[in-house]
């Protein structure tokens, strides 16, 4: 049986590390040829907890638009995109023209 690594019996509270916050506001981009799936993230100075936004969008050009215009309203800048193939380019081109720093990640 796998536990968790935040289950009781792994959990201690002395060995907790704080990290340092470096987007306060980011978002994850997973592509697939059809559609795309978002998460915006925020953190906030005066919360632990951060707070998640998640939307799928197509891959139309409208639809990409829009994906950037909901950016832009969660004042998010920085997104991490993961892709197969060449389905990124389209959404790093509209993003980039957007003034959205847009970094590909592959793993």
């Amino acid at each position: 049986m796998i536990q968790s690594l935040l289950s009781p019996r792994h959990y201690d509270a002395r060995r907790l590390i704080a990290l340092k916050v470096v987007f306060p506001t980011c978002c994850g981009v997973d592509v697939h040829k059809r559609f795309l799936v978002a998460t915006i993230i925020t953190t906030s100075a005066d919360s632990v907890q951060p707070h998640y936004q998640k939307k799928r969008f197509s891959t139309f050009n409208s639809d990409l638009n829009r994906f950037a215009d909901w950016l832009r309203a969660n004042d998010c800048l920085d997104v991490c995109m993961e892709s197969t193939g060449k389905y990124w380019v389209p959404v790093f081109n509209i993003l980039e023209k957007r003034g959205i720093r847009t970094v590909i990640a592959n793993p």
